[in-house]
């Protein structure tokens, strides 16, 4: 017995060997990797492989198994294996020839992670030939992986959020109506028509005007006259002439009365067609439908009228209700409220702030450039004008632009809490998503806030942090900012990049940082030694960051670079 199982054994050992025997010597050039270097593109490292085996090489009765494995200190990442069967296997895996041998592809994707920094991409291989396996050694195919796309968690801290805009006007534009009836083939101005309230408030204004100069300015006063559009055109034009000539008559009589200057201006319409059809419209006639369709089958004035009153059953409404309406002439006066000056508005809140609207206040705030003035100003909003989510939103920009992310995410919680539809508000919060790496909930948030003035930049941001780099040069082609330089880096538009970097107004450690990986992309040592230089020296932390950036692997080796970064 000791004899048989012996030989079943080393039958068995040979039969092993035999499976693996010519498929054992895999070697790195069977393998191509795009790209060289693996690169993260959004929150994600995408592989291709392109594989060879040789003729001669797979076995007839073998299957392989190949798994790409991304190692990195602490842990490892396995994709998806691909599996190859022998021209004698029975299967439904992809068939490699022994004696022509055979081309693969493999594609695939990493979920990224920071240790991935720096890491190695290897080849796991297992073979199978009837019931017996083998691994084989594993094979080294790449290293990655570059991390640059991530810089864009350093960029959005310089972005322009969005501020919430006050509404505060020192000029507004007002206008007064009043309009005066008359009667049938009449021009005079009955007195009962200037007894109206309408005209009373009028005259009012005309007088509030007069008395308050400094903060009223009268514009002019326009005149329109109509006559309705029954009866004679000659005699229409007539009236509404008349009309309009009463009405100025008498607007120019009460501006004298309250010591007013301005220009009135005088026009007429003879029939009044646009504003007969707009009362029927709104009218409860029972067959306006049919009178609207006549007026959009018939432009001439005499037919419309002739079709019109041969709709005998409405005829008399349209008399007595739609007809005297348009007898008239409206009278517009327009002026300008002006507001209080910027020192006008500083002293009265120094004064007694209450008394301000919030346009006004949040305006006030705009009157300064001291941080803590500006805020206090707008924590004296939210006391006045608790309801509003404008105040909470800038403090919580305040927050975000000094680095107080937590208090900057009270704030904008606070802001969505007055107001859940605020554009600038689903923005800031976004920007806070991006700084998390929370892609998902950025998008969410910076999509519903792109009508926004700042839609542009947040999206562009977004776009990065998505792999999507055209889009995002598309968005930030007018933004000169680390945002914008990153993403025509990363669209390999390395001309614009510098060009967007040497415009950057206030350059910091992430700028220089940029620089010098684009001056490593463009073989432009100056680029590298002097960003990396002024980077390391505004932020420390970015030395062992370039020591392990593998955008540098051409120059871990050189004596200038290592004296930059130890």
């Amino acid at each position: 017995m000791k004899k048989v199982s012996l030989l079943l054994i080393l039958s068995a050992v040979l039969v092993l060997g035999s499976c693996s025997s010519k498929m054992k010597e895999m070697r790195q050039d069977f393998f191509t990797v795009t790209p060289e270097v693996l690169e993260v593109t959004g929150n994600e490292v995408p592989v291709t492989i392109d594989g060879k085996f040789p003729a001669k090489f797979f076995d007839r009765k073998s299957v392989l198994t190949i798994t790409p494995v991304l190692k990195y200190d602490g842990g490892e990442a396995i994709a998806e294996p691909s599996i190859f069967q022998g021209e004698n296997v029975r299967g439904n895996d992809k068939t490699i020839s022994y004696d022509n041998g055979g081309n693969f592809r493999m594609k695939m994707t990493f979920d990224y992670i920071p240790a991935m920094e720096k890491a190695e991409l290897y080849l796991r291989f297992s073979v199978n030939k009837g019931n017996k396996s083998k691994t084989l050694p594993e094979v080294k195919v790449a290293d990655g992986c570059i991390s640059t796309s991530q810089l864009y968690q350093q960029t959005v801290a310089t972005a322009n959020i969005a501020w919430c805009d006050d509404a505060f006007q020192r000029v507004i534009k007002q206008a007064k109506e009043a309009n005066i009836l008359f009667l049938i083939q009449q021009t005079n101005l009955r007195m009962s028509e200037l007894k109206k309230s309408e005209i009373k408030e009028f005259n009012n204004t005309l007088s509030d005007i007069a008395k308050d100069y400094e903060n009223k300015v009268l514009d002019d006063v326009q005149i329109s006259s109509y006559a309705s559009p029954d009866g004679d055109m000659n005699l229409n034009d007539n009236l509404a002439t008349g009309r309009g000539d009463n009405a100025a008559k008498f607007v120019k009589k009460e501006m004298k009365k309250a010591k007013l200057e301005g220009y009135v201006d005088n026009d007429y319409t003879a029939e009044d067609w646009e504003g007969f059809k707009e009362l029927v419209a709104k009218s409860e006639l029972p067959d306006k439908e049919l009178i609207l369709r006549v007026l959009s089958m018939y432009n001439d004035p005499e037919e419309r009228e002739a079709q019109i009153k041969n709709i005998s059953s409405v005829y008399k409404e349209l008399a007595d209700e739609i007809l005297p309406k348009l007898r008239r002439a409206r009278i517009t006066l327009n002026y300008q409220l002006i507001g209080r000056s910027d020192t006008q508005i500083k002293e009265q809140y120094k004064a007694d702030p209450q008394v301000l609207s919030i346009e006004e206040i949040l305006y006030s705030s705009m009157l300064t450039e001291e941080i803590k003035e500006i805020e206090e100003i707008l924590n004296t909003a939210i006391k006045l004008y608790p309801a509003d989510h404008r105040a909470y939103n800038n403090l919580g920009v305040l927050a975000y632009n000094r680095g107080d992310y937590n208090t900057a995410a009270s704030y904008f919680a606070k802001a969505a809490n007055a107001d859940n539809a605020s554009p600038e508000v689903k923005i800031n919060q976004g920007y806070l998503n991006l700084m998390e790496g929370n892609t998902a909930d950025a998008e969410s948030n910076i999509t519903t806030g792109a009508s926004a003035k700042a839609g542009n930049e947040a999206l562009g941001n977004l776009y990065i942090a998505q792999g999507m780099y055209g889009r995002a040069t598309s968005q930030l082609a007018n933004s000169k900012t680390n945002s914008a330089a990153l993403a025509y880096l990363l669209n390999k538009d390395y001309s614009k990049a510098r060009g967007i970097i040497e415009e950057i107004e206030n350059p910091d450690a992430t700028t220089h940082y940029i620089k010098a990986v684009l001056g490593a992309r463009t073989a432009n040592i100056a680029f590298v030694y002097d960003g990396l230089k002024e980077a390391i020296k505004l932020d420390p932390t970015l030395a062992q960051k370039a020591a392990n950036d593998l955008e540098f692997r051409k120059y871990t080796q050189d004596q200038t670079f290592q004296s930059i970064v130890k």
